[in-house]
Formats: C-alpha cells, sequence, structure tokens
C-alpha cells in the first residue's frame, strides 16, 4: 500500500501501530513537529509549492532515522501541513530525502494507475475561522428559519428556554444547558419537525438592581430614585443580553436570536400582569402579615429558591430557662417536691428572637421529665421540664447531675403560664404544638415566636397569638425590642446583648456554638432572618392538589425529579411574591392615603396590563396617578397611593409559559389566555425549586394544567477534582477560551465550538459532571479521531457523476462481499443506538458508540483492509465499487448522526462534499436540509456471519502481534512481506477462516490480515475446543515470490506476463481495466 505527496509515492505502514509524521506549519519559522497520525489517515495530505531548505531537510532526515530505530525500518513518513487539500494531480513533490521506499515508490511506473484519496476536507478543523464562517452560511442562506417554513405543515416541537440572568459574562453551565438544548432541537430539526427555539432571558430582580447601582457614581447611588435605578438596570440588563447573545450564536446554537423573550419586554409583563390578575380572580392572592424569609443585606423578602445554605454555619445557640408561673396541671406535684423554682428548658438557634417571644410549645405525644437541677454547690435547687429521652444529653452538656423526680406526658404541660426572661411583666402560656417537636435535639419544648417563624406562626393564628417582630427593615432592633436592644443589628450586636441580657438576669442556662446550614441571599451571599411583614401572597394550599396531579402526566428525566419537584411541592408553604425593590414588575395595588387599605380589583388589573403592553412598567412610575386608575375608580373621590411591591422574580420567569403564543395581548378576561404546552423544559436540577416549580404553580393555578410535557435535569458543572469552580481557587474554566483558545495559546489551544459541543455530549449531565484541561484534551483527541475518520471516508468516495456513480444499490445485493456486509451490519446496529440515544436525551451513548465504531470497527479494521482495493482497484472494479458504495452510506449516515453534536464539523463536510462533486446533483445546500435518511441498508442480522467475523478480528490480532514480533526479530519488514501460517486450536476456528469465497477479491484471508500468503492448517483431532480463538496459534515466514511493483504484495505470478512482467496477477486484472497495455 502507498499514498502521494505530489508526484512522488510513499509506501503505507499497513502492519500497525501508528507512522511518524512531519508537520511543517506556516510561519517564518516553520516550525517542526511531530505528530501521530492513526494508520486509516497515513493515505494523503497536500502540500504547497515551496522548496525544502537545508535546515528542513535535515530535520526531515533526523525524524527518518528516529523512526526507522523505533519501527525497524517499517514506518514511511508523511508530510503534513495545516489545513491542507488533498494530493491533486498537478503538483510537485517537495519530498527529498532518499529513502529507498520512497525512491522505488517515485521510479515505479505504474504510479499513475493507482486512486488515492481525494477531498477538500481539511485534516485541521481551524475552528477559529471556519466555525464563524459556516454560522454565517447558515445566516445568509436563512437555513434555520428555512427548515421551520419548510416543516410548517409537520408535527412541531416546542422546547421551552428557561431564561437565564442577563447579569455577567457565560459560563460553563450556561455552555452546558444551551448546547444540549441545541443538539436535541436539531435532531428534531433533522427529523422533520417543526422546531422554533424561542431563547429567553430574565431581566429583573436584585442581582441586575445591585450592578446596575454600582455602574453609578459612588457619591450619586443613594440619591438614586426609583425610575433611576430601573432606567440604569435596563441598560445594564440589556448590554449584558447582547454580550451573552453572542456567545451563544458562537457555540452553534440555532435560534431566534434576533427576537428572544425577555421579562422586561412590554408585552411580557402585561401578560405577567394579567396571569397575577386571574390568580387574584380565583381567590389566590392576599395580602397578610407572616413571617417571610428577609435578606437585611438587600432589603427584601425572599422565596425559598432566592436562598442558599452553605455548607458552614456557626450559630450562638442558647438553653435558656423561662420561670413557670403558674403550674396549670402540675401544681399538685410541684408543691410536693417543695421547690422554690419551677422553669421551662428551651433550646434556640437564634436568641435574637427572644425578644419577640410569645409561646413555648410542646408535642402533647412525649414523655417529660421534671428534674432537679443543681447548683455549684452540688445542692438542688431548681425544677426543669425537660423531654425524657433528652435528659441525658441536657445533663453532659450543662456539666451537672440531673435527677429525675416525676415523668408527665405533654399533654399536662399545656396551659401553665411562664415568665418572658427579658420583660419580668409579661406572662405567656405553654401551648400545644405538633409533630415538628421532636427529641433529635434541644430540650423538646419549642420556644415560639410567631413573628420569626412559619411553623410558629401557624401555631400563633390557632392560639390566637400575637405576631410580634421588632426587626426594621435593615435587621436592626426597633425600639418595640426596648431601649437595651433598639438600633443593634440583630445578626450581630443585637444577638450578643440578648444573651448578655439572659445571662444577668440567670435565665441562661448554657451557651454554645451550633454548626448547621442556615440560609443566606444568594445575592449579597449574606445571611438572612425571617421576620414577619406585610406582603403579597400566592395561596399555594389552595391549588396545591391540582399541582400534585398535574405531576403524574408529566415525563420527567431522570424519574427521581419528579419526587423531589413533588416533596417540594407538599411542603411548601403560601408563595410570597412581592419584592421591595423598584426593578421589577409592579405589583398593580394601589392603597388608600386615609385608611391604608388595599385597594385592587379585576378592572384595575387590566386597566394597568393595558397601559404596560403600551409603555411598559415603568409607566407606574411615570404616570400620573390618575392616568394608571379607571375612570370608575378617580369617580370614588378616594385618596389613593400606588404601591411599591414588585412582584418575585420567580413570577416573572414562571409566566414565560404565556410567551409561547402571540396572543397573550389581545383580548380580555381569560381569552387571551394561550393553550400551548411546551414538549420539553431543559434546566439544571436546582431548578425544581425554581423555575419548574413557579411555572408549574402559575400555570395549574391559571389554566389547571402543567406547562410541560416532559421535564429534563442537568448536574453542575465542577473542575476535574469535582470541586465547585471558583476564581479564589483559578479552577474556573471559561467555555470562550475553549472555543477561542486563552492568552497562551500553547497552553490553552483554541479547540473550537466543536470540541466543547462533544465535551457536552460525552458527560452523564444528568449528574454533576467535570471539566478541566486533562479531560479537554482527551476530548479535542476524541474530536481528531472522529474527523480523520469522516475525511478519509470523505477521500476515498468517488465524484458523484454518470461515468462513476455511487451504486447504493448495489448494497443490497447478495453478492456484496461478506467483510462489506459485516461492517454494514455494524453500522446499522450503531446508528440503531444512536437513534435510540437521541430519543431517551442519552447522548453520551452516541459518543461512546461513535468513538468506539470509529477507531475499533473502522480505522482499526474495515478501512485498513479497504485501503488495498480503494488504491489499487481500478475504478470500475467491483471491488472497489462495493467498496466505495459502502464508505458513503457509512459517511451519510455518520454525518447525518453526529450533525446535532458536531453541527460545523458536519457542515463542513457537507460543503466539501458538494464542491469536490461528491453529493448528487440535486443535493440540498445544507445536511441539516437532508434530514434524518438512512443510507445504510437495514440488512438482516446474521448470526451465523456475525460469529465467524468475530472469529476472524480475534484471529487478526494475533496475526499482528505475530508480525511484530517477526518485525523486531529483523525476519521481515512490511507485513506484506510475510506468509502467515494459522494453526486453529478448535474445529468453528478452522470453518470461520476457510469459509470465505476468496474469488471476489475481498473475502481472502491475506486481505484481512494485510499479508501476501496466508496458509490455514487443518484442525487436528476433533478439535471441539470451547477456548477462545485466542488460543489459536500463529506462525510467521517470509512470503513466497516477487513483490509487486504497483500494490507491493508478494506474488509468484510477479514476471508471468511479459508486458507487466514487474506486477501481479491481480494488478494485471486492474491495469486491463484501466486499458493500461504495457508500461
Amino acid at each position: 500500500m502507498y499514498t502521494r505527496f505530489g508526484q512522488c509515492l510513499v509506501p503505507v505502514n499497513q502492519a500497525g501501530g501508528c507512522c511518524t509524521a512531519v508537520s511543517l506549519g506556516h510561519g517564518a519559522h516553520q516550525r517542526l513537529t511531530l505528530q501521530r497520525t492513526s494508520r486509516h489517515m497515513l493515505g494523503f495530505c497536500v502540500l504547497p509549492q515551496w522548496r525544502l531548505n537545508a535546515r528542513v531537510r535535515s530535520a526531515c532526515r533526523l525524524v527518518r532515522n528516529k523512526a526507522f530505530q523505533a519501527h525497524q525500518r517499517v514506518a514511511r513518513y508523511m508530510l503534513r501541513v495545516s489545513h491542507a487539500s488533498v494530493t491533486t494531480q498537478g503538483e510537485q513533490s517537495p519530498w527529498t530525502a532518499k529513502d529507498k521506499s520512497v525512491k522505488e515508490a517515485n521510479d515505479s511506473p505504474y504510479k499513475h494507475t493507482v486512486s488515492l484519496p481525494e477531498t477538500s476536507f481539511s485534516q485541521r478543523a481551524n475552528s477559529t475561522e471556519r466555525e464563524p464562517q459556516i454560522q454565517r452560511f447558515w445566516e445568509e442562506n436563512r437555513i434555520y428559519e428555512g427548515l421551520y417554513e419548510d416543516n410548517s405543515r409537520n408535527a412541531e416541537f416546542l422546547l421551552h428556554d428557561g431564561p437565564p440572568y442577563a447579569n455577567g459574562s457565560l459560563h460553563m453551565g450556561h455552555a452546558l444547558n444551551k448546547i444540549l438544548k441545541d443538539i436535541i432541537n436539531r435532531y428534531f430539526i433533522l427529523c422533520g419537525k417543526r422546531v422554533r427555539f424561542v431563547p429567553g432571558w430574565d431581566c429583573h430582580g436584585l442581582p441586575i438592581e445591585l450592578k446596575a447601582v454600582q455602574s453609578a457614581r459612588s457619591n450619586h447611588r443613594e440619591a438614586l430614585d426609583p425610575l433611576q435605578i430601573r432606567l440604569l438596570a435596563r441598560k445594564f440588563a440589556l448590554e449584558a443580553i447582547e454580550e451573552q447573545r453572542k456567545g451563544f450564536k458562537r457555540y452553534g446554537v440555532w435560534g431566534t436570536w434576533n427576537a428572544p423573550y425577555l421579562t422586561l419586554d412590554h408585552q411580557y409583563e402585561a401578560a405577567q400582569v394579567r396571569i397575577f390578575g386571574e390568580m387574584f380572580l380565583k381567590g389566590y392572592i392576599y395580602r397578610g402579615r407572616k413571617p417571610v424569609y428577609w435578606s437585611p443585606s438587600s432589603r427584601t423578602a425572599l422565596a425559598e429558591a432566592e436562598l442558599e445554605y452553605p455548607d458552614v454555619h456557626v450559630s450562638r445557640s442558647a438553653y435558656v430557662a423561662f420561670e413557670v408561673v403558674d403550674a396549670g396541671k402540675l401544681r399538685g406535684i410541684i408543691s410536693e417536691l417543695e421547690f422554690d423554682s419551677f422553669r421551662v428548658a428551651i433550646w434556640t438557634t437564634t436568641p435574637w428572637t427572644i425578644p419577640a417571644n410569645r409561646a413555648v410549645a410542646v408535642n402533647p405525644n412525649l414523655p417529660y421529665s421534671i428534674v432537679a437541677l443543681e447548683d455549684e454547690q452540688g445542692k438542688p435547687c431548681t425544677l426543669l421540664v425537660v423531654a425524657q429521652d433528652l435528659v441525658e444529653t441536657l445533663e453532659q452538656k450543662l456539666h451537672r447531675p440531673l435527677s429525675n423526680k416525676k415523668i408527665v406526658p405533654g399533654s399536662e404541660l399545656v396551659g401553665m403560664t411562664y415568665r418572658h426572661p427579658l420583660y419580668p411583666m409579661e406572662v405567656y402560656r405553654v401551648v400545644a404544638g405538633g409533630d415538628y417537636i421532636t427529641t433529635e435535639s434541644g430540650t423538646g419544648l419549642v420556644h415560639t415566636a410567631p413573628g420569626h417563624g412559619l411553623e410558629d406562626y401557624n401555631v400563633g393564628l390557632r392560639e390566637s397569638l400575637e405576631v410580634f417582630a421588632p426587626v426594621d427593615d435593615v435587621g436592626r432592633f426597633t425600639s418595640d425590642a426596648g431601649p437595651e436592644l433598639a438600633g443593634l443589628p440583630v445578626l450581630q450586636e443585637g444577638n450578643a446583648r440578648v444573651l448578655e441580657l439572659l445571662r444577668s438576669s440567670n435565665a441562661l442556662l448554657l451557651e454554645e456554638k451550633y454548626e448547621h446550614k442556615y440560609p443566606y441571599d444568594w445575592r449579597t451571599r449574606e445571611p438572612t432572618i425571617v421576620r414577619a411583614t406585610e406582603q403579597w401572597f400566592a395561596s399555594v394550599r389552595q391549588f396545591r392538589d391540582k399541582a400534585l396531579e398535574a405531576l403524574q402526566s408529566v415525563q420527567w428525566v431522570p424519574p427521581a425529579g419528579e419526587n423531589r419537584i413533588r416533596g417540594m411541592i407538599e411542603s411548601r408553604d403560601d408563595w410570597c411574591i412581592s419584592r421591595q425593590r423598584p426593578w421589577g414588575v409592579p405589583i398593580p395595588v394601589f392603597y388608600d392615603e386615609d385608611t391604608g387599605e388595599a385597594v385592587i380589583s379585576m378592572e384595575i388589573i387590566q386597566y394597568v396590563s393595558e397601559i404596560f403592553a403600551k409603555h411598559g412598567s415603568d409607566a407606574w412610575w411615570t404616570l400620573p396617578i390618575e392616568q394608571l386608575l379607571p375612570a370608575s375608580i378617580i369617580q370614588t373621590g378616594r385618596r389613593l397611593r400606588r404601591g411599591l411591591d414588585t412582584m418575585d422574580v420567580w413570577f416573572d420567569s414562571g409566566s414565560s409559559w404565556a410567551s409561547l403564543s402571540k396572543s397573550h395581548g389581545e383580548g380580555s378576561s381569560s381569552s387571551w389566555l394561550p393553550s400551548v404546552v411546551a414538549d420539553l423544559y431543559l434546566e439544571g436540577s436546582d431548578q425544581h425549586r425554581g423555575w419548574f416549580q413557579s411555572s408549574l404553580l402559575t400555570s395549574v393555578a391559571v389554566r389547571g394544567y402543567a406547562p410541560f410535557r416532559a421535564v429534563l435535569t442537568h448536574g453542575f458543572v465542577l473542575d476535574e477534582k469535582g470541586l465547585k469552580m471558583s476564581k479564589s481557587l483559578g479552577n474556573v474554566v471559561d467555555p470562550s477560551e475553549i472555543i477561542n483558545g486563552g492568552q497562551n495559546q500553547k497552553k490553552q489551544p483554541a479547540l473550537g465550538a466543536d470540541v466543547l459541543r462533544l465535551w457536552v455530549a460525552s458527560v452523564d449531565y444528568m449528574s454533576d459532571v467535570l471539566i478541566g484541561p486533562t479531560i479537554l484534551k482527551q476530548t479535542a483527541d476524541a474530536y481528531r479521531k472522529i474527523r480523520n475518520t469522516l475525511r478519509f471516508l470523505a477521500g476515498n468516495v468517488p465524484r458523484w457523476d454518470e461515468t462513476c456513480p455511487v451504486s447504493v444499490n448495489a448494497l443490497n445485493d447478495a453478492n456484496l462481499p461478506s467483510l462489506d456486509r459485516y461492517i454494514l451490519r455494524r453500522a446499522a446496529a450503531v446508528l440503531k443506538d444512536i437513534e435510540d440515544a437521541y430519543k431517551n436525551f442519552t447522548f453520551n451513548r452516541i459518543f461512546q458508540s461513535v468513538l468506539r465504531f470509529c477507531v475499533a470497527d473502522l480505522s482499526n479494521f474495515y478501512l485498513d483492509i479497504a485501503k488495498d482495493r480503494c488504491y489499487v482497484a481500478a475504478p470500475d472494479e467491483p471491488r472497489r465499487q462495493t467498496c466505495q458504495a459502502t464508505m458513503w452510506a457509512i459517511l451519510m449516515d455518520m454525518a447525518r448522526a453526529l450533525a446535532p453534536i458536531l453541527p460545523h464539523t458536519v457542515e463542513d463536510l457537507w460543503q466539501c462534499l458538494r464542491k469536490d462533486g461528491k453529493l448528487p446533483s440535486g443535493a440540498p445546500i445544507s445536511i441539516f436540509q437532508n434530514g434524518w435518511y438512512s443510507y445504510v441498508p437495514q440488512i438482516l442480522s446474521d448470526e451465523y456471519e456475525d460469529k465467524k467475523w468475530t472469529i476472524v478480528r480475534e484471529v487478526r490480532e494475533l496475526v499482528n502481534k505475530a508480525l511484530e514480533t517477526a518485525r523486531t526479530n529483523g525476519l521481515i519488514g512490511s507485513s506484506l512481506e510475510a506468509r502467515v501460517i494459522i494453526y486453529p486450536h478448535a474445529r468453528h476456528v478452522e470453518e470461520a477462516l476457510t469459509s470465505f469465497d476468496p474469488s471476489n477479491g475481498v473475502d481472502d484471508l491475506r486481505y484481512f490480515f494485510i499479508t501476501s500468503q496466508v496458509d490455514v492448517v487443518r484442525c487436528s483431532g476433533n478439535g471441539e475446543s470451547p477456548g477462545a480463538a485466542s488460543e489459536t496459534h500463529v506462525e510467521v515466514q517470509k512470503a513466497y515470490g516477487s513483490k509487486c511493483a504497483r500494490c507491493w504484495n508478494f506474488s509468484e505470478t510477479v514476471g508471468a506476463l511479459h508486458e507487466h512482467s514487474q506486477v501481479c496477477e491481480r494488478c494485471v486484472r486492474s491495469l486491463k481495466h484501466l486499458g493500461v497495455e504495457r508500461v
């Protein structure tokens, strides 16, 4: 086997392993690099017409000598230039080395009679230039838009984009998410579905507001009014959107980038207000004073989805004893025990909430112990009430004995009264709590402050307790907490001061550090508090059952997602939807100046919605109040002021299902409601408590059903060690640097968008995924193997014209060589697995199947064997035509299967095939217009043939090992110098090896093993050994006959014909087909 550089023929190593190649790059210094090239890629390359200088010739000789030492004079050399096209007839060879085999190839009179690969599909991707060119090709030819229009009568596939925040540069999480969506969309486009992907952005909220305010001058920030803040925030959001849009497009993501949905668009805001109105009309919206998560650093209420829980938070916890005033049902018991002091013991991790205490709750079903606490002198001094199971734990913590005096049920404690430890004049009750009171920690008695805890609030509602929360918007005690505490921040000095006051009143039993998870504001990374305030709520409890029922109609991938979101909805309280920040959609409510009463009605909501649709939500601040109210409200003469609360950003994004229909700005009442349901939502697993949940709740509340048919989740992107990416750790991987390269291109070369996309397809994204330099290098290596396989196939398929058509119909011929039938069965099985993987969104299976097929089945096996007949056989010989038809079918289907994952690479391949005339004249201009059409015939499975080929491939591995040993021992150089004798260890191995019909010039063991002769010795005895084919013995000898000057096989027929005295009988037949009578 041989290849050509310009006019010279260069032998190709057929014995296995890799050849060493010299790559001469462009540039002033013409740097020389060594690269390893897979065997089937050694067939071809092109070089520009330039002269090698002495320095380069010397380097070539050095490389040649090193290669000879490593490969025992077997490896052949090829020169390779970046972005080179395939060799063409008119080039002059720059090769000046004195290698005997190269000179022999150059001197061969038959060098013009071989067919060498030709393709303009370059070996290197040149992604920084080629990918943007391909994207411009798509845009200029409206490929994406045209496919939507062409498929207008077909079924629709709708993947609804979860809007990312418009507040910064893209990171690996963005890349993983958007590329996954694009892979899915492109697959369904190829399948003929009508796909219109509308990207979106979440534009409101505190993160954007804070960054926008920071962009203003420091001395002007405090003076900014709400409208000025909104203008800055809008500008910041739009700039971030433009930056992110460019990044997403560079990933190769298709979508309506010029018409995205933005939560700050006028029509979107109007639809959101109408969704609010529909929920209000059904009685799901109410205003109340109840505890909510509050961020002192942001000065606003927060939803559960806006919280994060750092792994380590240390609180100053306290055990506190409240003095009992009236023992209630226990009066008799306490009087008999004759102790001067009787107290109930509580435990809290938030001592700053003690001023708001209004009850102590117990579990009526738990047993409690009345224990005697000894003083420092060891004398019993005080009776304490503690849960029986926690007495020993408390004793160990206090380092003081607790002697048990009496055990009573929790129900007997209900009704006792106690004195507030900080305000002695205030007396409160012991009440019945619930199952939330356990004996896992604490004392079994719970300090209850209805203004600072949801469970406390619910108990307070039942027991008519005061909802008291003496904390202001910035997290400081108000004057209601008393002069000792007023003005102190509750999370710092205020907490410490409360502990001091408890200690001074002899109420503090113990203070200790307690490490636990605590809610932080996800924007400011500062701790939050729970604080009762006047807020607007969505009453989830009223439509909770409908939401849970709607979950059953949704496909969850992975299935565990359903249990996760179900548990969250079952346990969640009403949704606080109001925020105290200016950058958001205003809640359309007014307040009576005289009474403070909220004024809201469907008439007001619809009127405000129409104003927002025309002017945007800025009108809430720019228009006078009279223009915001319908005439009927103005005529009442009430003095009203507009509310300043805005909606939770999760209500913003949770309303995005309304953007799926253009009708959301029309009509009145419920006629505007879109009925569209998305086929798929795809976001990170954290969105079970975020966007998935808010979308489900708003849709169920308004329409009665889920907004999605299926939900697919992915994990988070971590570094190679499994650590969260952080600038402080220096482990951040920037997707733009993967594509374009870093500052140091040697350490961070530009890999292109398709390598990034291949990484996305390679990982099991349903759990957390890893990325880093080593993983990217492995991905880039895998990409090169796939690209080189496509390139070899493209180089060997013929031009598509009337004189030499690709006869795909021949693939269904019963006379098709067994080798071709086998590889077609393998290709069909792989392609079936790929299609199933696309349908199940398991893209890592596609990556594994494609890479395994390219390397094991094609590169190391079929293509390695096929080079001989592709290069040596005449164009009209059946053995070459069936091979080319097989390659063409595999190439077409491989390209189609890889198109969703590697769109730039496959489009580049398609354009090169069109340019080279290797596609039919009526072929579409883009591969994505070709559809999900299969060219590989669905050949019926043949178990017998497959078992036979399994044996052949196992024996082939043995032959390769034996050839390498013979080469090392100096017996042979090239594998074509060998005669192989095989001694099967079992009858079934012998039968498999001798069952082929070599008369077709393909199914011959010598071609399978790339040797000149193969003999199979009959198996002695019954030969029914159960062992594997690997137990078969292989012997290597020097081949008989002389070396053919054309195909380099050794044959005893060389010299038999006078007119072609230097070639074998096979090449003589090929020369006759070529019309070459003599040379």
